[in-house]
């Protein structure tokens, strides 16, 4: 019988592979960069090929060590993927989940949820990791989460995914800018209106503007900010305007902030939705989590 590679020898290809420095690989892998090196020698003496050049400084994968890495990382996952079907036969939603969120979302969504999620599931043990949404979809795609909180729409054919909750947009200006009187805004008013909004990269910035019709050169491009928090003190300072999801407007608009929140016709939205690879085997555990986000989230 042919001899095959072991998971934890493609495991550790891996680990070098996206690090390219065998002491952040063995740290990757809880293991020694001793144990690690061996462990990638005793797997090219199996293989027959070298995957990586060494020297005292530097590790540079080799193409076929690069080939090989990306099959492994289908086959740690698929492996990952038998033992999380296995374990969603015993309960629902238990055990480790590592839940991916973007980050117009995580700060706002999140507290109001998971006290009554950790509290119907205590057996569920959450790994949160919070980046934009392109980044998510890759970590999604390679395994390393397991589905992911994200604002829809977005291209995601490859993947499932389920709309949980529609987020409201708001217009924010300051006090003494002449729309702060107004009851509603039309898309006349913003199309004659300049807008600050956060920078490429967040989808946020692009579900503003097609929620609202809007050219995506309405944008102040000198005054993008780099998170909603920035965003709302630059309304505040008086540099402009900006169109807010409702969701972050009670924890970052107070009272006193001098910002004006005026509702938009229409009441365009962005849909808050949960996002998994389609052939994952927890599927149902997902839309479990999904109806439970729902659940909590009107609670």
């Amino acid at each position: 019988m042919k001899l095959l590679p072991s998971l934890k020898q493609l495991e550790y290809l891996t680990a070098l592979a996206d690090t390219e420095h065998f002491g952040q690989a063995a740290d990757l892998c809880n293991v020694t960069p001793s144990t690690l090196s061996a462990g990638i020698r005793d797997l090219e003496d199996l293989l027959g090929v070298s995957v990586a050049e060494r020297t005292k400084r530097t590790v540079l994968m080799t193409p076929i060590g690069r080939d090989i890495a990306a099959r492994a990382h289908v086959l740690i996952r698929d492996a990952e993927d038998i033992m999380d079907l296995c374990a969603s036969q015993s309960a629902p939603l238990c055990g480790d989940l590592r839940l991916g969120v973007i980050p117009t979302i995580g700060p706002y969504l999140l507290p109001r949820i998971l006290p009554g999620l950790t509290g119907t599931y205590p057996a569920l043990k959450l790994y949160l990791k919070e980046a934009q949404t392109e980044d998510l979809l890759a970590m999604l795609r390679r395994g390393e989460i397991d589905t992911a909180l994200m604002a829809l729409p977005y291209d995601i054919d490859e993947f499932a995914a389920r709309e949980l909750l529609a987020d409201r947009f708001i217009f924010a200006c300051p006090q003494n800018h002449p729309f702060a009187e107004k009851k509603v805004i039309t898309p006349a008013d913003l199309a004659a209106q300049p807008l600050l909004l956060l920078e490429e990269g967040h989808c946020l910035r692009g579900h503003a503007l097609d929620a609202c019709m809007l050219n995506p050169g309405r944008a102040r491009a000198q005054f993008e900010a780099t998170s909603l928090p920035t965003l709302v003190q630059m309304v505040a300072a008086g540099i402009g305007v900006t169109l807010l999801p409702e969701l972050a407007v009670d924890a970052e608009v107070s009272a006193a902030s001098g910002i004006r929140l005026i509702p938009l016709a229409d009441n365009p939205s962005r849909q808050i939705g949960l996002v998994w690879r389609t052939a994952s085997p927890r599927a149902g555990e997902f839309e479990a989590l999904g109806q439970a986000i729902v659940d909590q989230s009107a609670g």
